[in-house]
């Protein structure tokens, strides 16, 4: 099956996010991916739970929120009443990720977990089966235009495994480094969602750059 394809708001031009969902939509992708940095998880800032808000109310494409915050505990139920229907935290960011998890499933969000490039599978193995959504971040978060990290690709691959194993039924995310040159290699891992940002807003045609990252050349 070919991987769902989730363009970055990230890679957007800020002053022109209503134009940004609509090229999205219009070049076929099937989610919305929006990174949240609150500039000490990771350096940069972006936005907060009203942009959120403000796309869901121009879209019915699901949007898939991923926070790049400390402490997320503290900002759930805003993300989760802005209208996200995927809320993904990372395993890095907090002691009490299971509770975390929960919440978001309280609220009627799919939870979803990411790891940066250095923290391994084993880290999550445990909450696996409170997810929807795994998140492996093939580049250190925080910056698009990025180069893959070729050995992330490993972890998705393990994720597929765990998967089948523990009759699970998460889907795996990828996002950084993802381009025409890199998508055979992401595809061949297993991957279920690629998140795309520059490749995806750099493009001279957004629809022929869906299709291409689908696999459909």
């Amino acid at each position: 099956m070919a991987p769902l394809v989730a363009p970055s708001i990230l890679s957007a031009n800020f002053t022109d996010i209503a134009g940004a969902v609509r090229l999205i939509e219009s070049a076929g992708a099937d989610w919305i991916h929006l990174d949240v940095m609150d500039g000490s998880f990771v350096p940069p800032i972006t936005f907060g739970s009203q942009m959120v808000a403000d796309i869901r109310a121009i879209s019915k494409l699901p949007m898939d929120v991923h926070l790049m915050i400390d402490n997320p505990e503290r900002h759930i139920e805003s993300f989760c009443a802005a209208g996200a229907d995927y809320l993904t935290v990372h395993a890095e960011a907090s002691v009490h990720l299971h509770r975390i998890l929960q919440t978001i499933r309280d609220h009627g969000v799919k939870p979803g977990v990411s790891i940066v490039p250095s923290t391994p599978v084993d880290h999550i193995v445990e909450i696996l089966n409170e997810v929807d959504l795994v998140l492996v971040m093939s580049v250190n978060p925080g910056y698009g235009g990025q180069k893959i990290i070729p050995s992330t690709l490993a972890k998705v691959e393990r994720l597929v495994g765990i998967r089948e194993e523990k009759s699970l039924s998460y889907r795996i995310s990828i996002d950084g480094g993802v381009n025409r040159t890199t998508i055979d290699e992401v595809r061949k891992s297993g991957v279920d969602v690629i998140v795309a940002g520059s490749a995806f807003f750099n493009a001279e045609d957004s629809a022929a750059e869906v299709a291409i990252l689908r696999g459909r050349r």
